[in-house]
């Protein structure tokens, strides 16, 4: 008895061109959805049926978005830094960017340079999804540069909480700063919590 090849599957959350390059049909896709294995979540983007978990709306506005870096306050709720639930997916974009219609999504867009987009920006995978997140030392600088939309109780929590639990080394919160330019911002902030 033959064995067949087993059918590809797509990630968990994917375009409509991920399925193609994965060698299914759109056949099968529509398939799949009738079964319930699929469902649509967006113009051109679907997801299969899994464990609901934090990071959904996360990586769907990441797959609809691949240039976007996950910032501020989502990013430290990611992070677990501090006690912000933002209801929002904030998310960084080139300053010439056009802006995205994701009207169907819940998105904050701030605009970052070229330089800050590359700098302490990770990678991760949620849901078969690449991620871009800022880092905990590179968000809690993000919270001082955008102080005034965020507030300045945020950044101190952040600030306090990531030193305290050690989720980022003072050193790598103070390069951030510098490239950021805000250190001169927390630098009063730095002192009085080292000391």
């Amino acid at each position: 008895m033959a064995k067949y090849p087993r059918r590809p599957e797509p990630p968990e959350i994917f375009r409509l061109r991920e399925v193609d390059q994965a060698g299914l049909t759109r056949g099968r896709l529509r398939g799949m959805v009738e079964r319930g294995e699929a469902k649509r979540v967006g113009r051109g983007l679907y997801s299969r049926v899994f464990e609901a978990t934090e990071l959904d709306t996360v990586a769907t506005v990441c797959a609809r978005i691949p240039s976007a870096v996950v910032c501020l306050l989502t990013a430290l709720a990611i992070h677990r830094i501090g006690t912000q639930l933002p209801a929002e997916v904030w998310i960084a974009l080139d300053r010439k960017a056009r802006k995205p219609r994701v009207e169907d999504l819940p998105v904050r867009i701030v605009r970052f340079s070229p330089a800050m987009l590359r700098h302490g920006v990770e990678e991760r995978r949620a849901h078969g999804v690449r991620v871009r997140i800022t880092s905990p030392a590179r968000t809690v600088v993000d919270c001082f540069r955008y102080r005034n939309k965020i507030g300045l109780d945020v950044a101190l929590e952040a600030l306090k909480e990531s030193i305290r639990e050690r989720r980022a080394p003072v050193d790598a919160i103070v390069r951030a700063a510098k490239v950021g330019r805000v250190y001169v911002v927390m630098k009063p902030y730095l002192e009085a919590l080292v000391s």
